[in-house]
């Protein structure tokens, strides 16, 4: 009972405190008025005083008077002939510092605030985590906490510590879980990933070696020879990555999710796309390479800007094509511009939105790439 007096009280004294500002409102505008009148009063009266002592002239004396008189029967003429009724001002502002701010208040604090309220600690969260991905990967790490040997549990989390972007803990995971499970292409493929994030999309040899691992498990494992594929073109071996990015073009379904993908690193080591599906604008012709085999350094480099460019402009007349966001992102990544790379990425995942395949695929050519993918999807 004592606490509601007390929250009672403390209502009553805010509203006051409120309230003071708008109650006295009308009081201070008649003190201002009747000390305006009173300081006109004074100057009369010393008018009289300096034209007795002759310090002033009779005419300069009643020409002061009337412009005094005049200010004065302004101020008179503002106050009310008859006695002032009680002031109705900020009557609405009044009654909800009253009424409506203390049962808001007091609504606010019973449903959120009362100390009966059952407490949620995070023993109870993790207890029904619904969605709350962290509060999944805490109830996780609790539990291979106290059984590290679980290697389902590495199994479960290992994917999740990757998809947030914590590369490190998710490899840690992989290698707990094919120490305990034994190797799988799934697993150490993710294994393989993890270290290629770690070292800005590139497929080091500790990567390569796990990805022939996953190829003797599982020899038409397509996204094993994607990176070892990869893992040639970024070693300077071109023929070599094309002849391995066809093998798997040749191997794949005609409605791959990975094939538009594969057909960008054809393309890019000098062939030709084998998959299905529209050209994207801006490739160049076979006049093109013949041209620029002829050329400077300089002025190839300078072709190939303007092809870039190029296709820049036809994506921005024509965004619906999912391969030509693909090339476009990869042309500014060879060309080292990061920063346009990054804008053609997020010009195509608002036409191929994430959730979607297309979507994914770009999101995994930026982290191959090394491109930034923060605030890429907003």
């Amino acid at each position: 009972m004592l606490f509601w007096i007390l929250v009672a009280a403390l209502t009553a004294a805010l509203a006051v405190i409120l309230l003071y500002p708008l109650l006295r409102g009308a009081k201070a505008a008649d003190n201002i008025r009747a000390g305006e009148a009173a300081v006109y009063r004074d100057q009369l009266r010393e008018l009289d005083r300096d034209l007795n002592g002759g310090l002033i002239t009779p005419e300069e004396a009643d020409y002061a008077r009337a412009e005094i008189g005049r200010r004065l029967i302004g101020v008179s003429a503002d106050e009310p002939a008859e006695t002032p009724k009680p002031a109705r001002h900020h009557r609405f502002t009044e009654a909800f510092v009253l009424l409506v701010l203390p049962v808001l208040g007091l609504c606010l604090y019973l449903t959120t605030g009362r100390p009966d309220l059952p407490s949620q600690p995070l023993e109870a969260r993790l207890e029904n985590p619904g969605n709350d991905v962290a509060v999944l990967i805490t109830k996780a790490e609790r539990h291979l906490a106290e059984k590290p040997d679980d290697g389902k549990g590495w199994d479960v989390l290992a994917p999740i510590y990757f998809r947030t972007m914590r590369v490190n803990d998710a490899q840690v995971a992989y290698r707990n879980a094919i120490r305990l499970l034994g190797p799988s292409p799934v697993r150490l493929d993710g294994l393989a990933e993890t270290l290629m994030a770690v070292s800005d999309g590139v497929v080091t040899e500790e990567a390569r070696q796990v990805l022939e691992q996953s190829l003797t498990l599982e020899p038409d494992n397509p996204r094993a020879r994607f990176y070892i594929a990869l893992s040639m073109e970024q070693a300077g071996r071109p023929n070599e990555a094309r002849q391995a990015f066809e093998a798997l073009a040749k191997q794949s379904p005609a409605d791959a999710p990975w094939l538009p993908l594969v057909n960008e690193h054809i393309a890019m080591n000098g062939g030709a796309k084998s998959g299905a599906g529209p050209a994207a604008p801006g490739n160049p012709t076979q006049q093109d390479v013949a041209a620029a085999e002829t050329m400077s350094a300089g002025d190839r480099q300078q072709m190939i800007r303007g092809m870039v460019e190029s296709l820049d402009a036809k994506l921005s007349e024509d965004p619906n094509n999912f391969e030509g966001w693909m090339r476009l992102v990869r042309s500014y990544a060879v060309l080292n511009d990061k920063d346009r790379a990054a804008g053609a990425l997020k010009r195509g995942l608002a036409a191929f939105p994430p959730p979607g395949e297309q979507g994914r695929q770009l999101l995994a050519l930026a982290r191959e790439l090394g491109i930034a993918t923060e605030g890429a999807t907003q």
